[in-house]
């Protein structure tokens, strides 16, 4: 490795507001502490609590960097005490607490995964905030099993498009939530088998009328979607809450939660220990990762921005015209 340099490039934000907020700044590069290893950064996800933590709404965990970017793929550059897995050199995907905009980012080692053969460091950097979400809130809270079925609603995001192809890789039948008849489209070529668009179809309605019922639902939407979900949910269903894209608050009959016997349960990622992302790490390689290796599961791009463009990113993932992930390219040969 080349020696590492004492600035980067990072994105900061300058005061909470829209995308024009993002502007390139000089920052130090960052130190690996203890059980952590610092990564030259090929390419950063851009991901929805980006944009919350740019309006001001999602601040970084107390001891954080305010450097947005909670994914990374690139070269372990150095190595803090205590670590084992990885060595200067290896290509690494990561879960980041933040920071992920920019030349370097420090990650912690349990939390970083080798880059499956065949993926570009683009789409590398695209697998760790949707995969360890999807798994953990769909997998091991929903409890989702071959034969049941999913409702996913998002079904073009990058959590809805990763959520698709894995439910379906286990056996389950996917129904899925979206806002045009192209993105319906696309739902379907991943293997969704049912694809609801929300703006002229109720999905209450048809979700009843093809199953007895969603066994699970992975709702980033909350509002009235909340009720709207325990009618669609069948008997003993599970509704996971992973976001808030409507509102937080609602009013809600809680007798179908009681007469179908339902979990509404939910989780974030950000803010979990460090020994919880690291389970979530191992269950995501063991059980994902050989399904990318095979070609199975891929992560779906939508457009991949230069680093000083995250400006431009930040408004392509609030026009919600993306299919897929939102990647920003460092610039950076691996």
């Amino acid at each position: 490795m080349s020696s590492i340099p004492a600035t980067m490039t990072a994105i900061g934000i300058t005061s909470p507001g829209g995308p024009e907020v993002l502007v390139p700044q000089e920052r130090p590069v960052p130190a690996p502490g203890e059980g952590e290893i610092l990564v030259k950064v090929v390419a950063a996800g851009v991901n929805r609590p980006d944009v919350a933590q740019r309006m001001g709404a999602y601040p970084p965990p107390p001891g954080v960097t305010d450097i947005p970017g909670l994914e990374i793929a690139g070269v372990v550059a150095a190595c803090g005490a205590g670590t084992s897995r990885w060595k200067p050199g290896d290509y690494v995907a990561a879960l980041v607490s933040g920071g992920g905009y920019a030349q370097y980012c420090v990650a912690h080692e349990s939390h970083a995964l080798p880059v499956p053969a065949g993926l570009s460091m683009p789409e590398a950097a695209a697998l760790p905030e949707t995969f360890f979400t999807v798994w953990h809130n769909v997998f091991e809270r929903g409890g989702l099993k071959s034969g049941e079925t999913l409702l996913v609603h998002g079904g073009t995001s990058g959590i809805g498009t990763v959520a698709i192809q894995l439910a379906k890789a286990f056996g389950a039948r996917v129904i899925t939530t979206a806002g045009s008849a192209e993105k319906c489209d696309a739902c379907r070529r991943l293997g969704a088998d049912l694809a609801i668009n929300y703006k002229n179809e109720d999905f209450v309605a048809v979700t009843k009328k093809a199953t007895a019922g969603a066994n699970v639902i992975l709702d980033m939407v909350g509002g009235d979607y909340i009720e709207r979900n325990y009618e669609a949910a069948a008997v003993e269903g599970r509704i996971v809450q992973i976001a808030f894209l409507g509102s937080s608050r609602a009013t809600v009959d809680i007798r179908r939660l009681m007469l179908k016997r339902l979990h509404h349960t939910g989780s974030t990622l950000r803010s979990r220990s460090i020994p919880d992302k690291a389970a979530i790490a191992r269950a995501v390689e063991s059980n994902a990762w050989p399904l990318i290796a095979a070609g199975k599961v891929r992560p779906i791009m939508d457009m991949i921005f230069p680093i000083r463009d995250a400006a431009k990113a930040h408004a392509r993932m609030e026009s919600s015209l993306h299919i897929g992930k939102i990647v920003l390219d460092m610039g950076a040969q691996p």
